[in-house]
Formats: C-alpha cells, sequence, structure tokens
C-alpha cells in the first residue's frame, strides 16, 4: 500500500492496527487458545502451553542462505547477484495442490491484470491451485469487504489487512472464517515447509478469538519509522549526523536556507515520538508505574515529543508545505529542497531506484535513532504481522487444503524458483535477467503484479541485488536499532476492546497535527488526557489490568 508522511498514522502503522469493537464488558484476549477445533473463546486467559499446542511448529527453511543473517530482530539481507531461474533451488519439490479452484479477494492499487494471463496460469500450475482472483480497489476495500462478509458468497480465501480490521469487519472474522488449528497447530504445519518457516511471532498474530484463524504475512521486527537524511548532500556539506534533539535543532538551523529553497526537515513527529521513547498505540500503548497502568498519553515523554517537534515548526527549519500540509514530502525531499524526513522503509530502495538514473549521486541513508538527550534509544519491536488471509468457514476440508497449498508456495523463501514466479512471472515471457537482475518487460508490468504475495508471505528479508548498498546499509540500519527494541506490555496479542470504548483516542492525531503546527497548545492535550481519563479511560485502564493480570504481559 502507498504511503505518504501526510497519510494517518493508523493507516501508515497497519502492522499496529490490531484494536476493534467487541461486545461485552470482560476481557477478550484473542490470543486466549484452545486445542485445534475447539469453539471460540470470548474470554479468559491464555498460558505458555496453550500457546504451544496451538501454534504451528517453527522449522526455519535452509533453501537459501542470506548474504546478511538475521541480528538483533533485523531482517536477513541478499545483495548478490541473482541466478537464472533454472539454476533457483525449488522449497517444494512437487505441487502441493491436487488441481482443484479457490476464489480469493484481496485488495488491489493499481490496474487489476486480466483473469486468464499468462501469469496466472503459470503461476497455478505451479502451485497445482487454479485461483479466481476477486480483486477490489485498495483504497475503498474496507467498504467493499465488509459488504462481502455480510453476505452470504464469502470466497474461499479473504485478504484483511490490519487497518481494516474495525467494527463488524473485526467481529466476523471469529464467526466467517475456518479455524486453521486442525491444519496447521504443532507438527501438522511440516506438510506446508514453507507455512512453517513463518516467524512463531507472526502466527501468534494470527490468533483470533482462542482459535488460529489467519494465515500471515509476516513483517519485520525492527520495521519502524525511519527518520531518512540525504547522506549525498551531508557528505557534500560535511554535515553529521545528529545524536541529541539538541543537535538536531542547531544542524536544522544551519541547514535551513530559505532564499535557496532549502530546509532542514519534514513534519518529524513520528521520528520524535521514538527519540523520546513514546509507547506504540493501542493495544500496547500501557506500561506498568508505580504498580499502575499508565497511557501513552500520560507520559510526560508524550508532551515532550510534540513540544520538540512543535519547536522544530517555529524554528523555521520544516519546509513550509508541511505546515500547510500539502505536495508530497517524499517529492521535496528527493529534489533536495528537504534534506530530512520520516517514512516506512520500502522508500530507502524505492528512492534509491527511482534516482538511479536522473541522479547518479544521489545517496539515501537512515539516521541512527538517538534518545532525546544523547543516550540510547528506547525502541519498541513492530507488529510481526500486519496483513492476513482467511479461509472460508463453509469450505470443506478439500478446499482448505487447496488453500493451504496455495499459501505455501505463496510464501516461499526469497531465493527459490517460487518467489521468483510469484514476484516476476516467467522468465523468457514476463521477465528477463539482466547482470544478475530479474526486469520485467511491459508484459510482466501488466500481469505479473502483487496479487498472491497477499494470502500468505514467509519471513521479511531486504532484498536488492540491482543496489547492493541498500540491503547492506538497511540491514545495518536495523541491527544497530535492534539493539536497543523492547516488547511493550501485551505483545504479540491480538486485543479486542469493549465497543463503547473503541473511538476513544481517536481524536488525539488530529491534535498532535495542531499542536506541533501551532494552532494549538500543548495544554489543549493536557486538557484532551483529562478529558479522556472522565470519559473512559480510567475504566479501560482497568479492564487492561485485569486484562494483562489474566492473560500475561505478552504472548512469548
Amino acid at each position: 500500500m502507498p504511503h505518504t508522511p501526510e497519510t494517518s498514522r493508523r493507516r501508515f502503522l497497519g502492522q499496529a492496527a490490531l484494536v476493534a469493537a467487541a461486545a461485552g464488558s470482560l476481557p477478550a484476549l484473542s490470543a486466549c487458545s484452545s486445542s485445534g477445533g475447539a469453539p471460540a473463546r470470548k474470554e479468559g486467559t491464555t498460558s505458555g502451553e496453550d500457546l504451544r499446542r496451538l501454534l504451528p511448529d517453527h522449522v526455519p527453511s535452509s533453501v537459501v542462505e542470506p548474504d546478511i543473517p538475521s541480528e538483533n530482530g533485523s531482517r536477513p539481507g541478499f545483495h548478490r547477484p541473482a541466478a537464472p531461474y533454472a539454476e533457483l533451488p525449488a522449497s517444494v519439490p512437487e505441487p502441493l495442490g491436487k488441481g482443484g479452484s479457490v476464489t480469493v479477494t484481496s485488495p488491489f492499487w493499481g490496474t487489476p491484470p486480466k483473469d486468464g494471463n499468462a501469469y496466472y496460469q503459470a503461476v497455478d500450475e505451479a502451485a497445482g491451485v487454479t485461483v479466481n482472483w476477486q480483486t477490489q480497489d485498495g483504497n475503498t476495500y474496507g467498504e467493499k469487504l465488509g459488504a462481502v462478509l455480510a453476505g452470504g458468497g464469502i470466497p474461499d480465501i479473504t485478504v484483511i489487512p490490519s487497518w481494516e480490521m474495525q467494527g463488524k469487519i473485526r467481529s466476523a472474522i471469529q464467526s466467517r472464517f475456518a479455524d486453521l488449528g486442525p491444519y496447521l497447530s504443532g507438527e501438522k504445519v511440516r506438510r506446508y515447509p514453507n507455512l512453517a518457516a513463518i516467524p512463531t511471532a507472526a502466527w501468534q498474530m494470527s490468533v483470533f478469538g482462542g482459535r488460529l484463524l489467519g494465515l500471515p504475512v509476516s513483517s519485520g521486527a525492527v520495521d519502524i519509522i525511519i527518520p531518512y537524511y540525504r547522506q549525498d548532500l551531508f557528505e557534500e556539506k560535511g554535515w553529521q549526523p545528529p545524536t541529541s534533539a539538541q543537535e538536531f535543532m542547531d544542524l536544522a538551523k544551519e541547514i535551513t536556507a530559505p532564499r535557496a529553497k532549502v530546509w532542514a526537515c519534514e513534519d518529524m513527529k513520528w521520528t520524535a515520538f521514538n527519540v523520546f521513547g513514546c509507547l506504540p498505540e493501542k493495544p500496547y500503548c500501557w506500561s506498568r508505574q508505580g504498580g499502575k497502568l499508565v497511557h501513552r498519553i500520560e507520559h510526560d515523554n508524550y508532551l515532550e515529543a510534540l513540544e520538540w517537534t512543535r519547536s522544530l515548526y517555529q524554528a523555521g527549519v520544516v519546509h513550509p508545505d508541511a505546515m500547510a500540509v500539502t505536495g508530497d514530502a517524499g517529492t521535496r525531499f528527493t529534489a533536495g529542497q528537504s534534506l530530512m524526513f520520516n517514512d516506512g522503509n520500502a522508500k530507502w530502495y524505492g528512492y534509491t531506484s527511482e534516482q538511479s538514473q536522473q541522479n547518479p549521486g544521489f545517496r539515501i541513508q537512515g539516521m541512527d535513532i538517538f534518545g532525546h538527550d544523547g543516550g540510547d534509544p528506547v525502541l519498541y519491536f513492530a507488529n510481526p504481522a500486519g496483513i492476513w488471509s482467511f479461509i472460508s468457514k463453509k469450505a470443506s476440508r478439500e478446499t482448505i487444503e487447496e488453500c493451504l497449498a496455495l499459501a505455501n508456495f505463496a510464501a516461499a523463501p526469497y531465493g527459490t524458483r517460487e518467489a521468483r514466479l510469484v514476484k516476476y512471472g516467467v522468465e523468457g515471457v514476463h521477465h528477463e535477467l539482466r547482470d544478475g537482475i530479474p526486469v520485467k518487460n511491459k508484459k510482466g508490468e501488466a500481469e505479473a503484479q502483487d496479487t498472491y504475495y497477499f494470502i500468505a508471505a514467509g519471513e521479511a528479508v531486504s532484498a536488492t541485488p540491482d543496489h547492493p548498498h541498500v540491503a547492506q546499509d538497511w540491514c545495518a540500519w536495523q541491527q544497530r536499532m535492534g539493539a536497543h527494541m523492547r516488547k511493550p506490555l501485551l505483545y504479540g496479542m491480538q486485543v479486542r476492546e469493549p465497543s463503547k470504548w473503541a473511538n476513544l483516542s481517536d481524536r488525539f492525531e488530529l491534535l498532535e497535527d495542531d499542536i506541533v503546527r501551532g494552532r494549538k497548545k500543548v495544554s489543549d492535550m493536557q486538557q484532551a488526557v483529562s478529558e479522556w481519563r472522565r470519559s473512559g479511560g480510567d475504566e479501560l485502564r482497568d479492564w487492561y489490568a485485569k486484562l494483562i493480570d489474566e492473560a500475561g504481559e505478552s504472548a512469548s
């Protein structure tokens, strides 16, 4: 899904949007586990033994070894030239599909490929399963998804991103989809080696209402928002990345030259939350302090992060279009109008690839996140999964097994035949290999697009053989930042809040933006927090306290 810094934080951090409404007043924790095939549970506790019975065994793949091993939770990296398709290993020698067909509803951004095209035919033949695609516009997917789940014609597989798991959609997950425990829990998953290689943390996030319901698209544990800077321009001017909040301000003032149409940065609010050690969003927004649960918005560092971001605007070092919330921050960054901005990890490769022809000297780098006072930062692991596919509860056993065979094919690790076929299509038809780089032709661009990817995905990797330094730099950054990561309370759990509190915190994002831009005062946030407590925040605190007492502090 495309993101810009102006995108709302909930959509930007779709991997963290894991809370939705649920009826009832008692804690309902979906990580509460049950044996395969057991009825869904809406309340109760979980334990390590329960999870061990419910979760699939983890059998890491050894088919392809990475150039850069994972360290401190970082993504494994690949930067060597790719081999021809015929020389690639297969993760599963023979197709697991039995020749059946399944229907899949999934989001899609852009022009969907035509039915029955050469790409679909090739993947279906290799997987042994024919897919009838029912793609929907990703920008309005939630609306279409609600209608699909409310009706009786639910497809065999339905893809649901975390940012769409709201209201009735969340409730429908437990009532509309099949329990996969009887097929995947424990050693049963070994029938599907690529699913067995999916990290356990991603499977933990696939437990809803006490049952294993989702097939996850894995995310990287250190896939947090990155403060990027123009390394090429920094080196040209002799600037060094800052190591404290004050150094950032001092450097920003030195960089900013309005007459030359150069400003130091874009809106840095998301980075500020990391610099000041703020907790993530719900449900991971609580910490213990003096025996009491404290919400992220009640901590002093939350206000300090807003005040620091506000001071950047007041100093005039933020690009004026960021103040006006207009235009695209990434475009300004690549044009050299602003030299620092924050965004998702996809921008590292995306901008490098985009600028490689028109600006060969362009170099993007991730700034190490610092503690506000110059000490070590306090950072929190990202959600291990943010997109899931679910199998219809009405599907027969044969159909479920075909769906799992398809998911196993889609989840093949990087560097395998299956992964190359899913990503680039047929060699010689959809792409060709140029100096070890798969390059799509027009047919490949039209047909070999991200569709199968949404069914399931294995361990997240960084693979940039066309720009080796990107994988090297990105993985090194993740390794350094991963050393400062910690798990928040309830990490790895799917949490359902009672509906009466589901929207309690909705107003804070807009208020944050008003405060940092000077339209509101920090005292307005303090007042809003007081109102939040009176309007249900204190009750919600008690609800979470009971939940944590019963379920434990994290899924692992």
